[in-house]
């Protein structure tokens, strides 16, 4: 089971040497969700290990510790890993410090981007301990073809364990147990036994309340409206307030939503029975698996609704589902899902099967939120008529696009003196960078030889180190300037392509949708407004060619 992560304290400091530069240092620390008690992997034995290596660095202090109690290596998406990168980027540490490369992380491709890419973009130090690897150290310049070699071992053995893992959940789920790392809201995990469901008295009247008003004929619009004005908290906000979870993504609006009450509708849980099962990973997606796929096991524990109750509201939602027609239009993708908003409220616009025969759009936030919420609002917007101005909207923007490129074509030899000017800044600044670390090197020896003072060594140390650290910056500038530079060039180019195929008879399809459009404000029939993904990208690259 995985465990919650927990804060530890910060670390005393120690004192640097004067004129030395001083590493403002994280201990990140990682315990594994198939550990198994081995006294080496431990939480306190990794921050011991760090401890006594940093203890032999006077040039390094420890500022944080960072910990993913119970969390796995095959993906980065941790709290406490997530929190040190947001201190990353906030200047506030400079060095990560790990046990050893597995403890950062099991995935090969996505450790190998932060070892070779992320950290040293952001002049951060890395070292691993137990692997002897330290970013800043010379001696691990072979570490090019050590390090992707232990991540690719790091990540066959993840991939082992991760089987063995499957295997030992899909035997607890036969057996009746609850796997999983959150309870189905109304329910709450035993605390001498994660497996077992007991009922959550806070959060269990209001699944029952659920039921009891989709069971007395209450459209599913109506219950979540009544839910928002009594103000019963969500699932996600629950478990945020429950301290379950810390993800904001996760929490919701704390709204509650016609397809959060539906999920609730359907669950089998809610009857005593444990349906697990459901889904699974390929990739890095959940897909849904096949009904005869489920596990299920009947009366693990205590029900909050009775089946005849449970299997009535089934009924109920089935005869409403019949009450719209039978014949209806078939299922087709909505393109513009999470992408389409009401111009008044700021809600999601949505998509419906008028009379069963074609798709329009309207704001329910009045049917959700209460009456009142949105003044104005779409009431009904034909899909097809919201498409065709979309296209209009895209045309039009298409000339423009069009015209741009034609003088960005004009412009080639500009932008190619531009990265000809850049490239030679970049070699005369690494020229530069070398000739200080040979003045670096002589320092050294004229201190041990006692030409120099510590004083005079130490002050001249750090005027020659700023001056590299500056180049070195401005070189990493340089270079993600030009790389940013044809990275909008190709990004243009391929949009106009893509613009210049858009005619008449074009239809609006999900990929012109992706690849062109932010959102979609809708204000009224008449009053549409379209935000384009590639707008502030045009904008910048133009200003970056008018200064060539």
């Amino acid at each position: 089971m995985a465990r919650k992560s927990r804060k530890n304290p910060i670390v005393q400091e120690k004192p640097a040497h004067v004129g030395m530069k001083v590493w403002k240092a994280a201990l990140y620390i990682r315990l594994s969700v198939e550990f198994n008690g081995r006294r080496g992997d431990s939480l306190e034995t990794q921050q011991q290990i760090m401890e006594a290596y940093l203890a032999l660095c006077p040039d390094i202090e420890i500022v944080a510790v960072y910990t993913d109690n119970g969390t796995t290596g095959r993906t980065f998406e941790r709290e406490a890993f997530q929190r040190m990168l947001d201190d990353v980027e906030r200047g506030r540490i400079n060095c990560v410090v790990v046990k050893d490369l597995s403890r950062l992380g099991r995935n090969a491709i996505d450790s190998g981007y932060y070892i070779e890419k992320y950290f040293p973009l952001h002049q951060v130090r890395f070292i691993a301990v137990n692997d002897q690897f330290d970013s800043e150290n010379k001696e691990n310049s072979g570490s090019h073809l050590i390090v992707p070699l232990k991540n690719m071992i790091n990540e066959a053995y993840a991939a082992d364990i991760s089987k063995k893992v499957k295997a030992q959940q899909r035997q607890a789920m036969q057996d009746g147990a609850f796997v999983g790392a959150r309870p189905p809201f109304g329910y709450k995990k035993a605390p001498d036994n994660c497996h077992k469901l007991l009922v959550n008295e806070d959060t269990a009247p209001i699944v029952r309340q659920i039921f009891q008003w989709t069971a007395d004929g209450v459209s599913l619009n109506e219950v979540v409206k009544r839910l928002n004005q009594s103000g019963y908290p969500t699932p996600g906000h629950y478990l945020a307030q429950t301290g379950l979870i810390t993800n904001k993504r996760l929490m919701g609006s704390g709204k509650w939503q016609t397809w959060t009450v539906s999920k609730i509708l359907v669950d089998e849980v809610y009857t005593g029975d444990m349906v697990q099962g459901k889904s699974k990973t390929i990739g890095h997606k959940q897909v849904p698996t096949d009904r005869a796929e489920w596990i299920v096991v009947r009366g693990t524990h205590e029900p909050l609704v009775d089946r005849e109750l449970y299997e009535r509201v089934q009924a109920v939602r089935e005869s409403a589902a019949a009450k719209q027609g039978t014949e209806k239009i078939p299922y087709t993708e909505n393109i513009l899902r999470g992408r389409i908003f009401c111009g008044c409220c700021g809600k999601n616009l949505h998509r419906q099967r008028t009379r069963g025969k074609y798709y329009s759009y309207r704001c329910i936030a009045n049917d959700r939120m209460g009456v009142k919420f949105c003044t104005g609002g779409v009431s009904y917007l034909p899909e097809s008529q919201l498409f065709d101005a979309i296209l209009t909207i895209i045309r039009k923007h298409a000339e423009v696009v069009m015209g741009t490129h034609t003088r960005l074509e004009q412009q080639d030899h500009k932008i190619a003196a531009k990265r000809a000017e850049m490239d030679a800044e970049v070699s005369r600044l690494q020229q530069e960078t070398e000739r200080n670390r040979v003045f670096l090197t002589s320092l050294y020896e004229n201190f041990v030889t006692g030409i120099l003072t510590g004083a005079e060594y130490h002050e001249m140390k750090a005027g020659y180190t700023q001056k590299i650290e500056t180049a070195v910056l401005r070189v990493q500038q340089l270079q993600s300037e030009q790389k940013a530079l044809e990275a909008q060039m190709e990004r243009y180019t391929d949009i106009a392509k893509r613009l210049a195929a858009v005619s008449e008879d074009t239809a609006l399809s999900a990929l012109l949708v992706n690849q062109l459009i932010d959102c979609v404000t809708v204000n009224s029939a008449e009053d549409i407004h379209v935000k384009f993904k590639f707008e502030s990208g045009f904008e910048r690259l133009m200003e970056v060619l008018e200064d060539v």
